[in-house]
């Protein structure tokens, strides 16, 4: 009888879930592959929105979990939070023993996974590298990229700077990527069916969204992180002065996040934000459902530039943090500026929605990804190819 193949997958914060949450279900139900779950740093974190109890109601069953968070954000804990990974996950791949590890994106505690395998010679997959966005994420994610044995990536563009970088474009597999898998199961006329405060709670007044809300999702630039309240003070100026209902979402953990929660606290009780809402966390389908029937998303989260393009949703991107991805015709920048916050999002309020974008793959990602770890050779060593 064959031995199942045991891919060890690592989530260490809330959007990580949403990207890999159809691979996890397609490696279960794939004959030839065995799922290993290992759930690590703010996924675990209650005040980032404790993804792990999304993880097990959604019926995945965690093999381990690691605490390596260092609550104090700046770019000090960012790096002892990822030497905290390294130390607790070499522990935890030592005793799973996994056939072989994969890694997401480009958050900095992805290292600390794609360290602890590579060194124990555990074959590494590293999911949407080859993309740009210029600021720590980027370096960490062509590290990543250069320490992974196989490359899942997201668009064809991707696909190519991997190559580049020297790595054998045997293991390099253009999959689209797995976020959209969940979006293509929401069509453009799908009506929003929950209230998302009763459902959710939050904090923040009830709301009337039945005539149109918009969306907040803004995370500090990790590489400005000391103007993060600086940041987040333009956009609530924006949002105080349209009065158009907002549902807005706490930032992840990042160095700046203080500044951003205590900016949003501060402002909170010296001005008036009764028509907004905040929200931690919720589960990808009703987040999806809730971005598919709004105005428009307003911040620097990548899913404006991923989930948005696909669903045809507006997105009001802020600053540099997703600097250089593969935009769709959804998008307008901006910058840290009220002004040009406010313009854009007007403009979007008197616009047509736009058309669906195929940059990043047309919905079906994790069934290719566990198709494709099913079948090829799982490598622990390379050399350059150029």
């Amino acid at each position: 009888m064959q031995t199942k193949r045991k891919i060890c997958v690592v989530v260490t914060a809330r959007p990580s879930y949403s990207r890999v949450k159809t691979v996890l279900a397609s490696i279960i139900k794939h004959k030839d592959l065995e799922l290993q779950l290992v759930v690590a740093g703010s996924a675990l974190i209650k005040r980032y929105g404790n993804a792990i109890k999304v993880m097990e109601d959604d019926g995945f069953k965690i093999d381990a979990k690691v605490y390596n968070v260092l609550e104090v954000e700046n770019e000090t804990a960012m790096a002892k939070t990822t030497s905290m990974a390294i130390m607790e996950l070499s522990n935890v791949f030592y005793n799973l023993k996994p056939d072989a590890v994969l890694t997401i994106a480009d958050r900095y505690e992805t290292l600390g996974t794609s360290i602890a395998a590579s060194y124990q010679n555990i074959p590494l997959i590293h999911l949407q590298g080859g993309e740009i966005t210029g600021n720590i994420d980027e370096k960490v994610r062509h590290a990543n990229t250069k320490l992974a044995d196989i490359h899942l990536v997201s668009s064809e563009k991707a696909e190519e700077r991997v190559i580049k970088m020297g790595e054998n474009p045997k293991f390099v597999f253009n999959t689209g990527c797995p976020s959209l898998d969940l979006a293509s199961k929401i069509e453009i006329n799908t009506k929003l069916d929950f209230d998302p405060i009763a459902r959710y709670g939050g904090v923040g007044s009830d709301l009337d969204i039945s005539k149109g809300y918009l969306i907040v999702m803004q995370h500090p630039e990790t590489n400005e992180y000391k103007n993060a309240r600086k940041h987040i003070s333009e956009t609530l100026d924006v949002i105080r002065e349209l009065k158009i209902p907002t549902l807005w979402f706490w930032p992840n953990v990042d160095a700046g996040s203080d500044g951003t929660s205590s900016g949003i606290r501060h402002y909170r009780e010296e001005y008036d934000l009764n028509h907004v809402h905040f929200f931690k966390n919720m589960v990808p389908k009703d987040f999806l459902m809730l971005l598919n029937n709004s105005i428009c998303l307003i911040g620097n989260s990548s899913a404006g530039i991923r989930e948005c393009a696909f669903l045809g949703v507006k997105a009001v991107n802020i600053g540099k943090r997703q600097d250089g991805r593969d935009r769709g015709k959804n998008v307008i920048d901006v910058d840290y500026k009220k002004e040009e916050i406010k313009e854009a999002v007007l403009k979007f309020v008197n616009s047509e929605r736009p058309g669906k974008d195929y940059l990043y793959g047309k919905g079906n990602s994790g069934e290719i990804i566990a198709d494709i770890l099913g079948r090829i050779d799982l490598p622990y060593s390379k050399i350059l190819q150029y």
